[in-house]
């Protein structure tokens, strides 16, 4: 437990948040610092072919110890954590056997991890967690994963007894801000197949991912001295009030679950003469996605006809952007890789949930860019804030679900598609 724990803190506590104002790759510098990083821990532990590349990409190879054909598979996971909260000077907390009441993370601040809020918690009773002390995010969305990859390939090279085939490791920048995938080198990787460590808690397996966009929508407004300004002034931020209340009230995060698509309105930078207000798009269903888009747009249309008389031209100029599509599409054709990892979980003692990430991976860009990349848990919760943590046990599982993987793969026929003629190769 201990050498993962402080493989773990080693990454964390490395500040890499990304920032999607910026149109570099990395799109910080600072994210070099753990990549660089990351390149000495992978050639130390005996990886080989590993490299980095201008923009940050991390690849290695664990060659095979099969004489027989067995396909290249890999294990992605992302080392950017997000600018929603901030993740510097994280100063993780590690609370062994845990007794299933309130944790303080900061007395001075008198902020509380409590069960009684964040029900999951109760789960980990007696497990030893990983918090944050309540002044930043703790990074295990996805230092938790590169944890976890990184630990199970230095248990396969000291356990060459395990049988297992090529495996590709890759890190990556900037997935928090959706561009994770976008300088993946899919042929460079060479894998038939991949999976992220990047859901959320234990047992977790996922295929099917939100439908994605993002819409940036400009109000123009028109500033004229309050006094008199009958007629005169158009106030831009009440432009986008009206615009706001002007969608689903109940379709938004906070108000949905499952399969449920929202708007999520989480930027907004306001004067009378201009307001700009940025809200993200989702839905599983492809048409239903599709309809939320138009929503926009009908909505844009209403609001121009509305003052085109009194101002001109166009109040309101929207701009939306897909950014990213349900792999289930590109997964299900090759359904047997889930099966795989599904019986690999139930092989350690993991149920596997199987249910669609209310949000996107890698592997959602990926599989469309010809690398079918479901996701499996890496343990964290509370992702993207303070009250964030990690059960250790959960890392350990997830070591433990990667090699059962490899070792499954390695078997004759089971990284083969079932079929009708080929009944034996399916993987019960």
């Amino acid at each position: 437990m201990q050498p993962i724990i402080d493989r773990f803190i080693s990454y964390v506590t490395i500040d890499t948040e990304s920032d999607s104002k910026s149109n570099t790759t990395p799109s910080t510098q600072k994210q070099w610092d753990l990549a660089n990083k990351l390149v000495e821990d992978l050639k130390a532990i005996g990886m080989q072919e590993v490299t980095i590349d201008d923009k940050a990409y991390i690849m290695a190879t664990l060659p095979s110890n099969v004489e027989h054909d067995v396909p290249t598979i890999g294990f992605i996971s992302h080392f950017d954590t997000s600018p929603d909260f901030t993740g510097a000077n994280v100063k993780p907390q590690v609370v062994p056997n845990y007794d299933g009441k309130d944790i303080v993370l900061n007395a001075e601040k008198n902020i509380i991890l409590s069960p009684d809020y964040f029900k999951d918690l109760l789960q980990y009773k007696g497990q030893t967690l990983i918090t944050t002390d309540g002044t930043t995010l703790l990074g295990a969305d996805d230092k938790a994963g590169i944890t976890e990859i990184v630990t199970a390939m230095e248990y396969l090279i000291q356990h060459p007894e395990i049988k297992h085939g090529k495996i590709r490791v890759g890190f990556t920048p900037d997935e928090e801000i959706g561009r994770g995938a976008h300088h993946f080198d899919v042929e460079k990787f060479g894998a038939q197949w991949a999976y992220t460590m990047d859901g959320s808690q234990i047992g977790e397996l996922e295929y099917e991912n939100f439908n994605a966009a993002g819409a940036k929508i400009i109000f123009k407004g028109k500033s004229v001295h309050p006094g008199y300004a009958k007629g005169k002034m158009i106030n831009s931020l009440l432009l986008a009030n009206d615009f706001i209340n002007a969608l689903p009230k109940d379709e938004t995060p906070q108000e949905t679950k499952g399969y449920e698509g929202f708007f999520h309105i989480h930027h907004l930078n306001s004067s009378i003469e201009e307001t700009v207000l940025e809200l993200i798009i989702r839905d599983h269903n492809k048409k239903k996605f599709e309809k939320r888009k138009a929503l926009i747009e009908k909505i844009t249309l209403k609001f121009n006809k509305r003052y085109a008389k009194k101002f001109g031209e166009d109040i309101v100029i929207t701009e939306i952007k897909d950014q990213y599509y349900n792999m289930k599409e590109k997964v299900l054709p090759v359904k047997h890789i889930v099966d795989i990892a599904a019986k690999a979980m139930k092989e350690v003692n993991v149920k596997p949930i199987i249910k669609p990430i209310r949000g996107g991976t890698d592997g959602c860009q990926l599989s469309y860019m010809g690398l079918p990349c479901p996701n499996i848990f890496a343990g964290g919760h509370n992702f993207h804030g303070k009250y964030e943590y990690v059960p250790v046990e959960s890392m350990l599982k997830a070591v433990e679900v990667i090699t059962k993987i490899a070792a499954l793969t390695a078997l004759p026929n089971y990284g083969l598609p079932m079929s009708k003629t080929k009944k034996q190769v399916a993987v019960k």
